[in-house]
Parts: structure tokens; sequence; C-alpha cells
């Protein structure tokens, strides 16, 4: 079977988000399976997206960006 074509998308994050991926992942995985932060980020993906299409949590991811363009001005 071959295997699954995936883009690759390379961002730049800060510290605190760097740790704040690296503790879901660790949340998140089990003994049985360790979740990579590769795959938080996918499932936060998924998350946003469902969340926006159903019109929930707009206005918060907007106040959210907006404070974090703030800082990055700073």
């Amino acid at each position: 079977m071959p295997k699954k074509e995936r883009k690759r998308l390379q961002v730049v994050i800060s510290d605190e988000q760097d740790a704040l991926l690296t503790r879901t992942a660790y949340e998140l995985s089990s003994p049985e399976r360790l979740i990579s932060k590769s795959e938080v980020v996918r499932l936060a993906i998924e998350k946003i997206a469902r969340e926006l299409g159903e019109g929930e949590n707009l206005e918060q991811y907007r106040a959210i960006l907006d404070h974090e363009a703030v800082a990055d001005e700073a």
C-alpha cells in the first residue's frame, strides 16, 4: 500500500508555544502510544476548522490572534 502523501509546513513558534505543544503531546500520550507534536498540530487544525464550520468560538479565536499580533509587534 503506498504511503499517503502529506504536505509539509514550516512555522516559527515561540519557546512558550513549543512547551505547550510538548506538554499537550505528553498529556495525550499513553503507555501504548506516544503522540507527536505534529499530531497535536494536526488535531488542533481539525478541531478549529470543525468549530469554525459550526460557527463556534470565532470571536474567541480572533481575540487570541489579535493578542498574538500585538505581542509580536512589541
